[in-house]
């Protein structure tokens, strides 16, 4: 054994050595980017009590729901109103108005030059300080936005961030929530680096057989002169399939990858490529930048409507508001999974987000999930819809959202146009054809692949003016029946339904007699789900698929919305309680309404559709008319009541409502059982469906949805004993849980209303409750609340435990209570 006796000043050497190879080391290290989330922060209201809490936050949506809040006195001039009301729910009728404030330490870590702030949205007007000291702020709080911090903080010490924000009184027309209610970030860069939002890849054109991919970016910092970048393209599989090698000190750095063979991303194949980019100074990597691409050609045009990839398709899209229901403003992942998975089984295509800017997670799903989007931005521009709205600072802020919505999403293949404005007053103005085409041009600047729309609400004043010839893509809100008349002044030769329907219906409610109607209320505050009912601005879909059926020019639609929203409760608005949209094709609680099924009988061309309305409870109604509705792609049907035929009935083209619905409107109702069976056009069998008279109910049903996972359906006691309802142990991840009532033989209660109680144990929690019923006041983060129309639906959240995670649902007035077992892995 040999052993080397060291003297003291050989052991300093030694560690002086070591410790300056770790630091040179750990430097060279440091130089690339790193990204930091920074979740939790301490909260308060009033700057005295503070609590901590995870980011995304909404410091509302725990209520309580009262009129009091952000209560109006307006004419709505958009729904053609003349005269000022009391608007109690206009904005949800939950406690966003004021102040709130977040605070953090953050430990800037040693070995990085620069450190930037990122907030993904901040309602609203957020004011950033670091160590005291202001850092920036921003208007609106629907955009992203970037501080760079580095003036304030000291690296290798903890650091104070504070953001103020302040939501003023009628500054919105839905509810807009409190709070960081998206991500926030920080990014760290070395001496040199690719500048975030400056990295553009467009797909200059691209078929089967080979695509050219133009990739720009922009270097900042100290540049040296023997730098390099390569930029790569990598294939899922994460193999190069493209590269190109860019030397020198300029920091403006533009090149061209082709590409064999390419894999054309589409809603039908979201295929995503990945850009690497990589910085080199000598031999030492500077700074790397990854980001997913999507390699697809976007075209409109007057001969071909709107092409993706060189094919002609009509968008069928869905309007969006940026709540999350239950969850209200706050950001959560499987919650927008559920949103976009729900409307692509209906067979919708595109979403456009409504009326404001996206989130990033949001646009990164829509990528990867496969669906388009038009990324709107404004609401409105100089002219206010409310008082204290975004009006206020188009002046001075509306060139830099424009600049920041387009630059930061540009490079999401998912985006298929830009919105510059929502029914915007000004249309029938020069200054107003002179700002839409200012918008248009800053978009053009920024991104050139992509063409730009607006949703235009008054015709004859925005062809008048010229400010609907300006657009690329002229987009109009309803009004279907002046299509013909504005075409005729188009030179672009088409137009898009930018919002369309407006039909509003409230989940498993059914109204008689059966009437067309765009006016109809009821003493209850509720709408008719026969799908018959719209607003004195809209029309039903019925009305908009005609069109597009008949007419090449009409390249598609956005229908207003794909999920009730809350605030703007039309035709309740001077209603009490009312507080939440009727619009939707899935309720606040994202459960399908009748309307879904409509919907997915024309989009859906892959899975057939037979939905039979209404349901088949209706005591004291014995021997009266009661239509029979069934919506589905087959062209005939058959229906039976009890086993007695009530006739086949065929789709008229001639008819509005017997177009796209096969109906029944001689009905006459008895206890039992309807059954309908539908025909294709050559005969065949497509499909059935069948409702049933209910009993007492007896026992409940659990339907489990768990979006990050696949959705699984279950009887609550197939699924007690077996782990196969899996959520991933992160601490955010969401499971949906619909529950209903059955009597003995497993049929559904459509009408019970029993209210219910929720405990979640073991490696979980319980997140909030839904049922869809917009005049409902229960708060949503309470563990009871009462079913509606027979439903309602439970959200669980995940620990970063790995575990079971059981609910325990009790019914006291039945005596009923059954527990399902979920599995956090």
């Amino acid at each position: 054994m040999h052993i080397k006796i060291l003297n003291s000043n050989m052991i300093k050497r030694s560690i002086t050595f070591m410790t300056l190879a770790l630091a040179l080391t750990t430097l060279c290290q440091a130089q690339s980017r790193k990204i930091i989330n920074l979740p939790s922060w301490d909260f308060s209201r009033d700057g005295k009590a503070w609590q901590q809490v995870a980011v995304p936050h909404d410091w509302a949506i725990s209520g309580p729901f009262d009129k009091k809040w952000d209560l109006q006195m307006v004419a709505i001039e958009q729904n053609g109103e003349t005269e000022k009301t009391e608007k109690s729910g206009r904005s949800g009728a939950l406690p966003w108005i004021g102040e709130g404030m977040y605070k953090m330490n953050w430990t800037a870590p040693k070995g990085y030059k620069r450190a930037v702030l990122v907030f993904d949205g901040a309602m609203s007007q957020p004011v950033v300080s670091v160590n005291g000291k202001e850092a920036g702020r921003w208007a609106y709080g629907y955009n992203a936005f970037r501080i760079d911090i580095t003036p304030f903080i000291q690296f290798g010490k903890s650091n104070l961030i504070e953001v103020h924000l302040n939501n003023v009184e009628e500054s919105s027309r839905w509810y807009p929530g409190g709070g960081l209610y998206r991500p926030v970030s920080v990014e760290l860069y070395g001496n040199e680096n690719f500048s975030t939002w400056d990295t553009f890849v467009r797909t200059l054109k691209a078929d089967k057989q080979e695509a050219e991919v133009e990739v720009n970016a922009l270097l900042e910092g100290k540049t040296g002169k023997s730098g390099k970048t390569v930029i790569a393209l990598l294939d899922e599989a994460g193999k190069k399939v493209a590269e190109q090698i860019v030397t020198g000190a300029n920091p403006e750095i533009k090149t061209t990858l082709k590409v064999a063979n390419p894999q054309l991303w589409s809603p039908e194949s979201p295929y995503l490529y990945q850009v690497k980019l990589t910085r080199y100074e000598g031999k030492k990597v500077a700074d790397v930048q990854t980001l997913k691409t999507g390699i697809r050609t976007i075209a409109v045009s007057k001969n071909n409507g709107f092409q993706l990839n060189g094919i002609t398709r009509k968008l069928k899209g869905v309007c969006l508001h940026h709540d999350l229901g239950p969850l209200g403003a706050a950001e959560n992942k499987a919650a927008l999974i559920r949103q976009i998975k729900m409307m692509k089984q209906m067979g919708c295509d595109a979403i456009r987000t409504a009326h404001n800017m996206p989130s990033t997670m949001q646009m990164e799903l829509c990528d990867s999930l496969g669906m388009m989007v038009m990324a709107e931005s404004f609401d409105m521009w100089i002219y206010p819809k409310c008082k204290n709205g975004y009006a206020k600072f188009f002046k001075e802020w509306s060139d830099k959202d424009i600049t920041n919505l387009v630059k930061h999403h540009r490079n999401h293949p998912s985006i298929v146009m830009w919105s510059i404005g929502n029914e915007i007053p000004e249309q029938w103005s020069k200054e107003g054809m002179e700002i839409a085409k200012h918008l248009q041009d800053i978009c053009h600047q920024y991104d050139p692949s992509r063409p730009v729309t607006q949703g235009m609400d008054k015709a004859e004043d925005a062809l008048k003016s010229g400010f609907a010839q300006v657009m690329d893509v002229p987009g109009f809100n309803y009004r279907v029946h002046k299509y013909f008349k504005n075409i005729e002044q188009l030179p672009q030769g088409f137009l898009l339904g930018s919002e369309t329907a407006s039909t509003v219906s409230s989940r498993g409610v059914y109204k008689f007699p059966v009437v067309v109607s765009d006016k109809a209320t009821y003493p209850d505050g509720q709408c008719s789900s026969y799908d018959t009912e719209y607003c004195s601005w809209s029309n039903l879909p019925d009305d908009d698929w005609k069109m597009q059926d008949d007419y090449s020019w009409v390249i598609g639609e956005f229908v207003w919305t794909g999920y009730d929203y809350l605030g703007e409760p039309t035709p309740y608005d001077t209603y009490w309680p009312s507080r939440s949209s009727y619009f939707g094709i899935c309720d606040l609680a994202g459960l399908p309404k009748d309307r879904y099924y409509m919907y997915r009988a024309r989009w859906n061309e892959q899975q057939h559709t037979t939905h039979l309305l209404p349901h088949w409870n209706w005591k004291g109604r014995e021997g009266q008319v009661t239509p029979v509705y069934c919506y589905t792609d087959g062209v005939e049907g058959e229906l039976f009541v009890n086993g007695k035929s009530q006739g086949r009935v065929r789709k008229d083209k001639s008819s509005r409502l017997d177009r796209y619905r096969l109906r029944w409107n001689n009905v006459k109702y008895e206890p039992g059982e309807i059954r309908v069976v539908t025909y294709n056009q050559y005969g065949d069998k497509i499909g059935e469906d069948v409702k049933r008279t209910a009993g007492e109910p007896a026992q409940m049903k659990f339907s489990v949805e768990t979006p990050d996972h696949e959705p699984i359906a279950c009887m609550v006691e197939g699924c007690t004993d077996e782990h196969n309802v899996l959520l991933n142990a992160d601490g955010n991840d969401l499971a949906f849980i619909t529950v209903s009532l059955q009597d003995k033989d497993g049929n559904e209660c459509p009408l019970a209303d029993d209210e219910l109680t929720f405990e979640v144990s073991g490696a979980g929690t319980f997140k909030a409750a839904c049922n869809g019923d917009a005049t409902s006041l229960e708060p949503f983060t309470q563990p009871q609340m009462k079913l509606f129309s027979g439903k309602l639906v439970v959200i669980v959240q995940s620990s970063k435990q790995k575990g079971d995670i059981i609910l325990k649902v009790k019914d006291s007035k039945r005596n009923i209570e059954q527990s399902i077992t979920l599995q956090a892995i």
